[in-house]
């Protein structure tokens, strides 16, 4: 721990000159200036000029059970010590990784009893790709290699994790999607719905993946992957009609479903999974993030006794050096304890969820606001000119979005923008008291954003 640190500015300095960070303009960023977090705690962020920040975003979704447990740092100190790195290649295994694995499967719904380690969710979504192909290879099906997933999906960003996902400007660089990847659109009723009810549009987006998979060919598909409910593309809650019907797509198909719950996993919902939240049945669901609370990088396929019962039948060529990490998989067991044990996830569905949805709702009174949204402790919120016509804003697509975030920091809050909605994701451990302070910064980040729009005429609808 580093507690005397540089001067903001030559800590800046230093970061322009060496550090290139992901998702950024390398020269804008070192023409402002990075922002420095020097610690955390609880829900709060702590930057190197001094100011307490509330991060509504938990890190990246992440942060789970809240900054500064010391049970996690305990936690690795003590397995550092006994066994720092060991691989579970070459018939090896080790402590940690069979207890981790076993703990995930009684979490897991259905029949998710099988546990492929990886180091983050990009990784694990790439294990994904591999492993459906392999399936159905194995079935004797070796021409079912397509894997349908949504438009602004995230599913990483390596080339085959960012394959699968949906984000276009991704796809941009580096020649993605890869071969075998195809689209449909997504289930956000507020910005495509035209003059549909939500009920309506929620059956009809699902049954575009039916005709994608009639346009295909069944025998050529392998899986469908998809969110509970789509984070980075702007926590996207599906209408209730939706899952349902996707359900019935899959199942009269025979085709396997990845549930991605790299977001959605771990309380974000209200439940262990979000797949419990929407009664769904997946073949293989993707952890990562929550699975550690962000302590410690690590992520996993949990994979169904049918897929396992396969796969397992020859060799699967197929892992990474950390797969399994001794030290990730120990904090991710304590992580897991301190969920379980301090009722975390319990508490999150029945009182914290509940409190912030009423709270989050409440700025639809906002001249900015024409929606809210939120499913457990992720929410999001539509900036518009136009409520009644749910109109996207005149300016490019983004500008008002960041405008606001822009105020959110500079009120210490962060909040993103994805387009021109803003969204949370606050560690479970939040309070209402805490939720309260979120709220009062949205709000005067909104009131400040709406100042600015107007100012420079921005209020125009498209």
């Amino acid at each position: 721990m580093i507690e005397n640190h540089l001067p903001t500015a030559e800590l800046q300095r230093l970061d322009a000159a060496h550090h290139m960070h992901p998702f950024t303009h390398g020269d804008a960023l070192a023409e402002k200036g990075a922002r420095i977090i020097t610690k955390a705690d609880g829900v709060f962020l702590t930057d190197s000029e001094g100011n307490e920040i509330l991060d509504a975003m938990a890190g990246l979704w992440c942060v789970n059970i809240g900054y500064g447990r010391k049970e996690l740092a305990e936690a690795a100190y003590r397995q550092m010590l006994q066994l720092p790195y060991y691989n579970t290649f070459f018939q090896t295994s080790h402590v940690p990784a069979i207890e981790l694995a076993a703990r995930i499967a009684e979490l897991a719904p259905g029949d998710l009893n099988h546990v492929f380690f990886a180091g983050s969710g990009s990784e694990a979504n790439d294990t994904n790709l591999r492993m459906v192909r392999q399936y159905w290879a194995m079935m004797g099906q070796p021409d079912r290699q397509v894997v349908i997933s949504r438009w602004n999906g995230y599913h990483g960003s390596s080339v085959g994790s960012g394959s699968l996902g949906g984000m276009k400007f991704m796809h941009e660089q580096g020649g993605m999607p890869i071969p075998g990847i195809e689209h449909i659109d997504q289930p956000d009723w507020w910005s495509e719905g035209g003059d549909m009810t939500p009920e309506a549009f929620g059956i009809a987006r699902a049954r575009a993946l039916e005709e994608r998979i009639l346009e295909i060919g069944a025998d050529r598909v392998a899986a469908f992957i998809a969110e509970p409910v789509q984070g980075a593309g702007g926590v996207i809650v599906p209408p209730e009609t939706y899952w349902p019907e996707i359900k019935r797509i899959l199942a009269k198909y025979d085709i396997l479903f990845v549930a991605d719950e790299v977001i959605c996993g771990f309380g974000r919902t209200g439940n262990w999974f979000g797949s419990q939240t929407y009664d769904l049945v997946p073949d293989i669901m993707t952890i990562a993030k929550g699975l550690s609370s962000g302590y410690a990088p690590i992520g996993a396929s949990v994979v169904s006794d049918k897929v396992a019962g396969v796969i397992g039948k020859g060799e699967f060529a197929h892992g990474y050096t950390y797969s399994g990490h001794p030290v990730a998989a120990a904090v991710a067991l304590e992580n897991l304890r301190i969920l379980d044990e301090e009722g975390i996830v319990e508490r999150a569905g029945s009182v914290t969820a509940p409190y912030l949805g009423a709270k989050w709702n409440s700025l639809t009174d906002h001249p900015l606001v024409g929606e809210a949204r939120i499913c457990g402790l992720m929410g999001s919120i539509a900036l518009t000119p136009d409520k009644a016509r749910r109109a996207p804003f005149a300016a490019d697509k983004g500008t008002v979005g960041l405008i606001c975030r822009e105020r959110c920091f500079a009120n210490n809050l962060v909040m993103r923008h994805v387009g021109d909605r803003m969204i949370i994701s606050p560690p479970l451990t939040i309070s209402e008291a805490e939720i309260d302070l979120l709220i009062e910064r949205a709000r005067l980040s909104l009131d400040e954003a709406l100042d600015i729009v107007n100012r420079d005429g921005l209020m125009e609808a498209a």
